[in-house]
């Protein structure tokens, strides 16, 4: 596991077995204080906010988007929040990284695929949710940035480092946080331990039976109740529940492979 990391450009390695820390090791400029980006790593938070939305009573996973965005007249008017969190709304690809789009312009972004019938993966659904849960907040004065920290990262001991502002003032939620190895393995912890109160997020798509609300879930070989998050060069949040067991995974390299990774962590 360490050589595998070692080799694919190393920025820190965080192992948990239960409360234990395992492994912690940092590459070169690296350390337990600073801040990493998580990239689409983020994408994680809103699967899980947006499960605890619904038990608020905030929202209804599958509700018609339109009925709070009346902007919207076609066939997006009926996308429900489920097919945007399992990327399955028919929007193509694009919005990631810096080409996350305010929620204003995603709002006039067409769609290229009847919803419900294609999985592609891209920042465009995050950000209509994103519009979506902010039109819902109103009511209760909050944001869905503020809403994500107050209802579960700070209650899950999650410090964020920073996170991107778009031109609107608006952070986009498919990218732009920074968190400590420290703090993104406390929220594989939280998830970790609040897994049945969130469980639907593990439920894949017919479309893409490994994706499910933000996260990824188990490749064949891997034991199957195996969630994680994903960023792109390499970033990683893994959590396997029948191994009390968290990682976190921080590098640059195209060539890391998730699967690879869990193989070693785990056989």
């Amino acid at each position: 596991m360490l050589e595998y990391a070692k080799k694919h450009d190393l920025h820190a390695l965080l192992v948990l077995h239960g409360e234990s820390v395992e492994i912690e090791i940092y590459g070169e400029g690296y350390g337990p204080q600073k801040p990493h980006p998580l990239y689409s790593g983020a994408k994680s938070f809103w699967g899980t906010a947006a499960l605890h939305a619904q038990h608020d009573g905030l929202l209804s996973l599958d509700e018609p988007i339109g009925t709070t965005l009346p902007e919207l007249h076609d066939a997006r008017a009926t996308i429900t929040p489920r097919l945007l969190l399992t990327m399955t709304a028919g929007y193509g690809f694009g919005g990631l990284g810096n080409a996350a789009p305010t929620y204003a312009r995603t709002l006039e972004i067409p769609l290229k695929s009847t919803p419900g019938t294609v999985f592609t993966y891209g920042g465009i659904p995050l950000q209509l949710f994103g519009a979506f849960f902010a039109r819902k907040l109103e009511s209760i004065g909050s944001s869905p940035h503020r809403y994500l920290i107050e209802r579960i990262l700070d209650p899950a001991g999650v410090a964020i480092g920073s996170w991107r502002t778009l031109a609107d003032g608006h952070r986009p939620l498919p990218t732009g946080a920074q968190l400590t190895a420290r703090a993104w393995a406390a929220y594989g912890r939280w998830m970790l331990a609040h897994r049945d109160a969130y469980r639907d997020a593990f439920n894949g798509s017919a479309l893409n039976p490994r994706y499910g609300l933000g996260w990824w879930l188990a490749a064949p070989g891997i034991p199957g109740n195996t969630f994680y998050a994903s960023g792109s060069g390499g970033q990683a949040l893994y959590v396997v529940p029948s191994r009390d067991l968290v990682v976190v995974h921080f590098g640059k390299s195209a060539s890391y492979k998730h699967e690879a990774m869990l193989k070693r962590v785990l056989f």
